[in-house]
């Protein structure tokens, strides 16, 4: 048991014993001298207890085990907190770990995973993937490690349309770029995708084909040739970025199979759809919305929010207990009706979790780079990887909250050195690396963890470093709470600049032999930690840079 847990249990059976339930909460102080873990318990328990909080701190010290194998002191601070010392002992056993689980440590293992689906990107196949659809891919992606990383038995899916208008603009613009090359004089409307890739697959079909396929009106020929390169090439891209999907679904199979048709049935056997000047609509004010929602437009095409019911249902179908979606904010407005909708059908609505993010906005050196996705001046997933690497790409895209707008700047991405977040990570993994092959070639123990050499780490920058290490597990679990991974990529950039503090006040290698290896015993477990945090975020652990 580590000295966090011991200190809940204690407090847990401070409130038992006086019949309150509350929930145990500890707080970690960002002032050192203020202790390990603080509670404003004392506090909480003033109104249920009639007491100054001074008061009722003083009996939770008096009447808690102190045991010195977990905490050494407990002082009263201001109006009525708490701080507990952790017991240097117990901190030492509890770092022990790292290097017994090596890069298990952090992970949560469960005797029943709990199936979850992430369902991101999920880009028609009508161009290829952009910087917008480039941070869902990361977030998602780091979503479903982290909860991987929490035990949970992750599906990545990808969802997509390859049917509609869309698809059709998508066929008749390459399908004019391939007469072209057969001569004919005919150009592109405003509407059409006029991309190189556009150029590119009508290429190819010219390459196969010849002028054979000029006076074809089967347009589907096309389109096909279309989706089938597009997706290649964003499943080339998510491969760049070092995953794959485990399932892609087509909106397509929910018509083929009735799916839509069945949610519009069920819907309307609880005399929630109408049809009024020939849309049909979801009757969303009696669910306690301010308007209905139309779902099948008057021309007969559905509207994003019917498939979505329709897809979501099959998801509860396969039993997921924890579904994911992860959307830009352009679907801010539709999820909602979504939830409801499920609700009204009989599932749970609480097992689906939304996670909406911001667009990007790409600048170099202070100036925005301008996108249009039709007219495709738009900067594709596979330059900005190509331009800056899968690492910082990666990086950038998740060190701000998702919830917040995300300015790329392409000129910091570039930047080798420590300005550069990514690097400065990274190169904390790299020095530790250095020093301990720089001790090994000097045949010094670099792997000594008994407790009476990691005894000799008493400076407070050894201690902070051991601390922030021992963070790592709950961080993790946090992450899988909120999903918001920022808190990791946050807490690994503290964990690189206190190693770096560490590194800067205290010699690694030293005259004094067991204060060599207990510090090497310590930068391993550094070395650790980081490169398990960074393969949450699916980022490298260079050994050199």
């Amino acid at each position: 048991m580590n000295a966090e847990d011991f200190i809940k249990n204690e407090l847990s059976l401070f409130l038992k014993k006086h019949e309150i339930e509350l929930p145990v909460i500890l707080q970690r102080p960002k002032d050192e001298n203020h202790g390990d873990f603080a509670s404003n318990l004392a506090m909480q328990l003033a109104r249920h207890l009639k007491k100054n909080p001074r008061q009722i701190a003083e009996e939770i010290i008096s009447t808690i085990s102190l045991n010195d194998s977990y905490i050494s002191k407990a002082e009263i601070a201001g109006p009525g907190f708490i701080n507990f010392y952790a017991a240097t002992g117990n901190i030492l056993d509890q770092f022990l770990q790292i290097p017994k689980l090596q890069s298990e440590f952090g992970r949560i293992k469960q005797s029943n995973p709990i199936k979850a689906q992430v369902e991101f990107v999920s880009a028609n196949p009508t161009g290829p993937l952009t910087i917008g659809h480039g941070r869902q891919a990361v977030l998602g992606d780091t979503v479903a490690n982290i909860l991987e990383a929490a035990g949970y038995d992750v599906t990545r899916e990808y969802y997509f349309n390859d049917a509609g208008r869309q698809m059709r603009v998508l066929g008749e613009s390459v399908k004019i770029r391939y007469q072209q090359l057969c001569g004919l004089e005919i150009e592109l409307s405003d509407d059409h995708y006029q991309g190189e890739y556009i150029i590119d697959i009508a290429k190819d079909l010219h390459q196969h084909h010849g002028d054979a396929l000029k006076n074809d009106n089967d347009l589907e020929k096309f389109t096909k040739a279309a989706e089938d390169t597009i997706f290649e090439n964003i499943k080339g891209t998510i491969k760049k970025l070092g995953f794959k999907f485990d399932v892609f679904f087509n909106e397509k199979s929910l018509y083929e199979q009735g799916k839509i048709d069945q949610v519009i049935k069920d819907l309307k056997t609880k005399n929630l759809v109408y049809e009024n000047e020939g849309a049909t609509w979801f009757k969303t004010t009696d669910l306690g919305f301010d308007q209905d929602r139309v779902i099948i437009k008057s021309s007969g095409e559905p509207t994003y929010r019917l498939p979505d019911m329709a897809y979501h249902v099959e998801k509860f179908k396969r039993k997921f207990e924890l579904i994911v979606d992860i959307f830009g904010a352009d679907h801010i407005d539709t999820y909602p009706d979504v939830l409801a909708a499920l609700k009204v059908l009989g599932y749970d609505e609480e097992k689906v979790k939304v996670l909406i993010h911001q667009f990007v906005t790409l600048t170099n050196k202070g100036e925005q780079v301008k996108m249009s996705t039709r007219k495709a001046n738009f900067v594709t997933l596979d330059e900005l990887i190509e331009d800056v690497g899968v690492d910082v790409t990666r990086y950038f895209f998740l060190m701000r909250g998702m919830n917040t707008h995300l300015n790329f700047d392409l000129s910091l991405a570039k930047t080798q050195s420590d300005e550069n977040p990514v690097f400065y990570i990274q190169y904390a993994h790299a020095r530790i690396c250095s020093i301990i092959a720089l001790a090994e070639s000097k045949n010094i123990n670099t792997k000594n963890h008994k407790r009476d050499i990691l005894e000799n780490l008493v400076k407070k920058e050894e201690t902070n470093l051991i601390k922030e290490l021992l963070q790592f597990p709950e961080i993790v679990k946090i992450c899988s709470q909120v999903l918001e991974p920022q808190r990791m990529v946050n807490y690994l950039f503290g964990l690189a600049a206190t190693f770096h503090r560490f590194y800067t006040e205290c010699r690694v290698i030293t005259e004094d032999e067991n204060l060599s290896m207990a510090r090497l015993a310590l930068i391993d477990g550094t070395r650790i930690v980081i490169a398990n945090a960074l393969h949450i975020l699916g980022i490298s652990a260079p050994n050199k840079m």
